[in-house]
């Protein structure tokens, strides 16, 4: 086995990114919502086993890194929606490729 002698650094980008994705549910919330769902209770369904105060969390989370946004509907009672944003839907690339990787 060859050693890596002129191995660059993983780029600040690459490891901010790779931080956020490796939080648990993180990709599974990622990839429920690319698929439609945008209520909490939604996306608790979709994800499964994941307990509501990790899913706020990690809402929080993806929202704070542009990823998802949060919309407030003027309803009574009101009613919240997570949507994908441009940035978050470019991931969408990223999660077809570990589908297609796991179905492999």
């Amino acid at each position: 086995m060859s050693r890596c002698r002129k191995c660059s650094p993983v780029p600040e980008e690459v490891r901010r990114a790779a931080g956020l994705l490796e939080g648990r549910w993180t990709v599974s919330i990622l990839w429920a919502s690319s698929e439609g769902a945008s209520r909490f209770n939604e996306l608790k369904q979709a994800v499964g086993e994941i307990p509501p105060r990790t899913l706020a969390q990690r809402l929080v989370e993806l929202e704070r890194a542009g990823l998802l946004e949060r919309h407030v509907i003027d309803a009574r009672p009101p009613r919240v929606e997570y949507r994908l944003t441009t940035d978050g839907l470019r991931l969408r690339a990223v999660l077809d490729a570990l589908a297609a990787y796991a179905a492999a």
